[in-house]
């Protein structure tokens, strides 16, 4: 069966960026599954599964546009510290869930000085060029519930 939209699929990958650092893989774990069509998973990655069939090999270098979109500098942000009341120390690093424009997104606070905390609202991996190696492993249909929820369940 090949993978085509409303399709269950099932692929073990892994990812790396520009410098060839491994950001993320399915070794030693169950394979991704998703519903192809549903927008699940990154267009780039979406558009070069289309047409394979279980036990195929890929390969895709996926363009910023295509994965988690263009770094924003816009995105960048300074608030004051008492946006975050209730959390006993704000520090680098942390990640918070925030009310974003289309809807809620993830903040990273980038550097605190003094009572103004700098926001990062850019997704983690935006800007980077991804390259996608891995397998198909099954392909199903989807059942009509899964297409109607637009998950696999």
């Amino acid at each position: 069966m090949m993978i085509e939209d409303n399709k269950v699929v099932s692929i073990h990958y892994s990812v790396t960026d520009e410098n060839q650092q491994v950001i993320d893989s399915s070794e030693g774990k169950d394979p991704l599954t998703y519903l192809h069509g549903a927008d699940n998973i990154i267009p780039g990655l979406e558009k070069a599964l289309a047409g394979k069939q279980p036990g195929d090999s890929f390969s895709a270098v996926i363009p910023p546009a295509e994965a988690y979109g263009e770094y924003n500098d816009a995105m960048i942000q300074q608030v004051p510290m008492n946006a975050f009341e209730g959390v006993d120390k704000v520090e680098p690093g942390m990640a918070f869930n925030a009310e974003g424009p289309q809807g809620p997104i993830q903040i990273v606070v980038t550097e605190v000085n003094g009572d103004e905390v700098t926001i990062d609202g850019n997704h983690p991996l935006a800007g980077k060029t991804l390259s996608f190696d891995g397998t198909v492993v099954e392909v199903r249909e989807a059942t009509e519930e899964e297409i109607s929820h637009g998950h696999v369940h």
